[in-house]
């Protein structure tokens, strides 16, 4: 899929259930966000079966908020619906190729187990 710069949508209108879903928030004004932009946008081109999401935390800070992100750059990845992989900062084009390689090899039914009983050990 290409590119995609989240302006009006939400972030659960783009997580599918049945995808990985990478996104980046980032800020015009930080130079390690105008660094990786272009690793993101390579990356992106080359896996065309990912959707790879852009969203401005400065416009979208309601977004931001809502993701719990203090820092830009922050990379989220989802896969089936739920959150596998969460850092700030940024990553080299081999780094964030292997991350997405790794989050292919996951056994999802092993990561529903997880959250499912981590979930239950917060209430």
């Amino acid at each position: 899929m290409a590119l995609i710069e989240l302006h009006a949508d939400t972030l659960e209108s783009i997580i599918a259930p049945d995808s990985i879903v990478v996104i980046d928030f980032w800020a015009p004004w930080c130079g390690p966000c105008r660094q990786f932009a272009p690793v993101f946008e390579a990356v992106a081109s080359a896996l065309a079966d990912i959707d790879f999401v852009k969203v401005n935390a400065e416009e979208r800070w309601d977004l931001a908020a809502s993701a719990g992100i203090r820092s830009v750059p922050t990379l989220m990845i989802f896969r089936e619906g739920i959150l596998v992989y969460r850092q700030p900062g940024t990553l080299s084009a081999q780094q964030l190729t292997s991350v997405i390689a790794t989050t292919r090899s996951l056994n999802m039914d092993e990561v529903r187990a997880h959250a499912e009983h981590s979930l239950s050990h917060q209430e």
